[in-house]
């Protein structure tokens, strides 16, 4: 059990120099043209220090710094503010995939997440697992205030409510794109990953627990997590506020720039613990691309297996490089293996940026969303070497398939599937089908016929008894057919092979 407590430490002469550097940079603040939040906070906080220290003197003058800290925070919030939407969710769910114990049942639920406007016709950003299984979507957007009075502002006005539909998601990254029928909207800026510092301060906005456009603020407490080592997904670690309902909306820097999407949190209670994680703007933004012109985002690769190189590892295996990212395998016929790429070569730069971990250069991958090739510089034994390496979307397996589904519209309950027809997109991803035309079984529903009949994530339904099943709506005709007791076979491809499987129509 972790318990918050404050203790007060005597002014010690650190502090003086802390003011010193913050006129200093107030200063070139100032001269580069620095928002007026921006700079009045940095003014509020040089007075605040130097309060600090003793020499402003007088109860109004302490109070007058007061007031300028809260005017600069209030200055950015009512920028902010109006571009943070919430998200109103009703549709299908199944539990989270790290909860095994749960039962695997998809439900009808309510729920509720965050967004944040991003273009003025109406596109939305927030988590893939806020809208997902949605069968309806609705978004409520953030009144003005315009008010002198904001508690009577808030009482008298009430945000529209907009029906959104769903223009593409990532589960990978927990991304979704939203569209909703509007224009003229206030959206917030989406700001460099590469500009963000540990120690920086930072906002998080959105409804947590359902308590609408609520603001926490906080620090940066890293700029570089990887929370799961076998996924190289990276995020923004920050000890802002982040509570249920929070999900989707925006991590915000003192200039009023997205720094990141608030995804999830560590927490043993459920609640905020101080450790919050958030998406970092450029994948952000990336992905964002994506979604637009794809409607998914495509992943990006070259073809080998990477490892953080630790001390140990290039040790045992006599390399001079103890930092950088490993090639533990080359994938025959891959672009890496085209390109020259050997087992042991140890990549320590990523196109004139130096990478020494995989998430690092997972990150490196994502950031040069419009580049189709890599510049590796190499350390080979004692040699420096240079390649150029080809990016390409690796094929997918079925759990990414997955996204593809929706509950909502493509379930079909005499089965128990969620069931996608086979599109030239899917083939992409899928790689060549025996036969090309068919429905995909995205993902299965706990206590069903296909669960019985063992159908699996990934299978490729091609025909019902004697009917070829070409889509989703020739595969509910074909159940809807079949007569109680019936018995029906499924023909399924499985890796490459065709087999047959019966289900018991009750």
């Amino acid at each position: 059990m972790i318990t918050a407590y404050s203790r007060v430490f005597p002014l010690t002469p650190w502090i003086r120099r802390v003011t010193t550097m913050t006129h200093c940079y107030l200063k070139r603040t100032l001269l580069a043209g620095t928002s007026c939040a921006g700079a009045a906070f940095f003014v509020a906080l040089c007075f605040a220090v130097t309060s600090a220290q003793g020499q402003v003197a007088g109860t109004e003058k302490g109070s007058e710094v007061t007031r300028q800290m809260s005017g600069a925070f209030e200055t950015l919030v009512k920028r902010v503010s109006p571009a943070v939407i919430e998200v109103l969710v009703t549709g299908y769910r199944s539990p989270a995939d790290d909860d095994e114990s749960a039962s695997r049942a998809i439900r009808r639920e309510r729920g509720l997440g965050s967004g944040i406007i991003v273009e003025p016709d109406g596109y939305i950003i927030t988590n893939y697992h806020v809208v997902k299984g949605a069968d309806r979507l609705r978004v409520v957007l953030t009144p003005r205030d315009d008010q002198d009075s904001q508690p009577r502002a808030l009482l008298k006005s009430r945000g529209r409510k907009l029906p959104a539909r769903i223009v593409g998601v990532s589960k990978e990254i927990d991304l979704a794109v939203l569209k909703v029928e509007a224009t003229g909207l206030p959206t917030l800026p989406i700001g460099r990953y590469a500009r963000i510092h540990k120690g920086e301060l930072v906002f998080t906005f959105g409804s947590p627990e359902g308590l609408e456009n609520s603001v926490a603020l906080g620090v940066v407490s890293s700029v570089l997590r990887q929370p799961d080592p076998d996924n190289p997904m990276v995020y923004i670690q920050t000890d802002a506020a982040i509570n249920p309902g929070n999900s989707g909306g925006p991590l915000v820097d003192v200039e009023g720039n997205v720094v990141g999407i608030n995804t999830f949190i560590y927490s043993q209670s459920g609640g905020n613990e101080g450790i919050g994680f958030a998406i970092p703007s450029d994948i952000v933004r990336y992905a964002y691309g994506q979604i637009r012109q794809y409607g998914r985002v495509r992943r990006r690769s070259i073809g080998a297996d990477l490892q953080s190189l630790t001390p140990e590892l290039a040790q045992a295996l006599g390399l001079p490089n103890e930092v950088g990212v490993i090639v533990s395998d080359v994938l025959p016929g891959s672009p890496a293996n085209r390109a020259g790429l050997k087992i042991q070569d140890v990549i320590v730069d990523l196109d004139g940026s130096p990478v020494d971990n995989v998430p690092l250069f997972a990150l490196g991958l994502y950031v040069m969303s419009t580049a189709n090739s890599a510049k590796l510089h190499v350390a080979r034994g004692n040699e420096q070497v240079d390649i150029t390496v080809p990016i390409i979307e690796p094929k997918s397996d079925p759990r990414w398939l997955s996204d593809l589904g929706n509950p909502g519209k493509d379930l079909i309950p005499k089965l128990g599937i969620v069931g996608v027809t086979i599109s030239p997109e899917a083939r992409d991803l899928l790689g060549e089908l025996r036969i090309s035309s068919g429905v995909l079984v995205a993902s299965i529903v706990d206590d069903s016929p296909a669960v019985d009949s063992d159908f699996m994530e990934g299978d490729v339904i091609h025909s019902l008894n004697r009917t070829r099943i070409t889509n989703v709506d020739g595969l509910r005709a074909a159940l809807d057919n079949l007569k109680p007791g019936e018995p029906a076979a499924v023909q399924v491809e499985r890796h490459g092979k065709l087999t047959y499987i019966t289900v018991d129509m009750e």
